[in-house]
């Protein structure tokens, strides 16, 4: 199958070779390539996107523990896009034959160099271009996304990242699902119960790097009267203008928060077993920084 490029090697290499073990339809061909850093050593977490000349979405992906990506494509031209954090992007374009295999061989990363942190000084989050939103699961199938529409938090950012502080607090009041009556229920007793606990508070003064943009921000969330520590896996994503030129910062990060710890319990089970709401929540946040006037 594959002795267009296996040129002289001997039968039993061919046998012996993992690669005499993959199956291709007789019109596709294999696209492979090892992903290196500047050190000659294997990029494990490297993402994988190929296009075709249409810029189409084939088949993406990431690299295994030794930097190695292959895929399976149909015979044609292509467009790779390598990505991996704390590295420039790499691209190139590879054409695979039929029943044959187009290696890129050996790709080398370059580092990138980091965003320019945030100015020494207090910070505040800018509402109307951040978001805190949620996914619950609901009957083991669908997901319940919604958002908090009120909040409000300061950063105060040290000389040194590392020590930096920040208070964020939520309305819970104003959970938002897009049903109403889903909303209300949300807003009981059952779930946060805003009449007793009105907010929801999570202040931090660890910020450990990650390495490249990410960040490990851990904290105290109060949440239904309960308090626990929990770490936002955050991606800096620097610093830039707003529309009146005003300098501003931004940042992503998720978090996955379980029900029980909060003692947010409420739950009924449908007649097969499965639980209406499932027991964790996914959190997202987009948030945009601007110094505090």
């Amino acid at each position: 199958m594959f002795g267009r490029w296996l040129g002289n090697r001997t039968n039993r290499d061919i046998r012996t070779s993992p690669l005499a073990a993959i199956q291709t339809p007789p019109d596709a061909g294999v696209l492979s390539c090892r992903v290196l850093d500047p050190v000659n050593q294997p990029v494990s977490h490297a993402e994988f996107t190929v296009s075709d000349v249409k810029g189409r979405k084939v088949v993406c992906g990431g690299s295994d523990p030794y930097g190695t990506f292959m895929a399976t494509v149909p015979a044609g031209e292509y467009r790779l896009a390598v990505s991996a954090e704390g590295f420039t992007p790499y691209r190139a374009t590879a054409q695979v034959g039929e029943n044959s295999l187009a290696s890129l061989g050996d790709v080398t990363l370059q580092l990138a160099h980091p965003p320019e942190p945030p100015a020494q000084g207090d910070w505040e989050i800018e509402p109307t271009h951040s978001s805190i939103a949620f996914t619950a699961r609901h009957i083991g199938l669908a997901r319940i996304h919604g958002r908090f529409n009120s909040f409000a938090g300061v950063v105060r950012i040290a000389d040194r990242m590392e020590h930096s502080a920040m208070h964020v607090v939520i309305d819970a009041s104003t959970i938002d699902t897009g049903v109403r009556m889903r909303d209300d229920h949300l807003r009981s007793a059952d779930f946060l119960d805003v009449q007793n606990y009105p907010t929801l508070e999570f202040y931090s003064e660890r910020f450990v790097h990650k390495g490249g943009t990410r960040w490990a921000v851990t904290g105290a969330l109060s949440l239904h009267g309960v308090t626990r520590t929990i770490t936002l896996d955050t991606e800096y994503l620097g610093i830039g203008n707003g529309m009146e030129g005003e300098v501003r910062a931004a940042c992503r990060a998720t978090t996955e928060l379980h029900r029980d710890d909060y003692t947010v319990s409420w739950q009924t089970m449908l007649a097969r077993g499965i639980a209406v709401v499932g027991p964790s929540i996914r959190v997202d946040l987009d948030v945009q920084i601007v110094p505090k006037g």
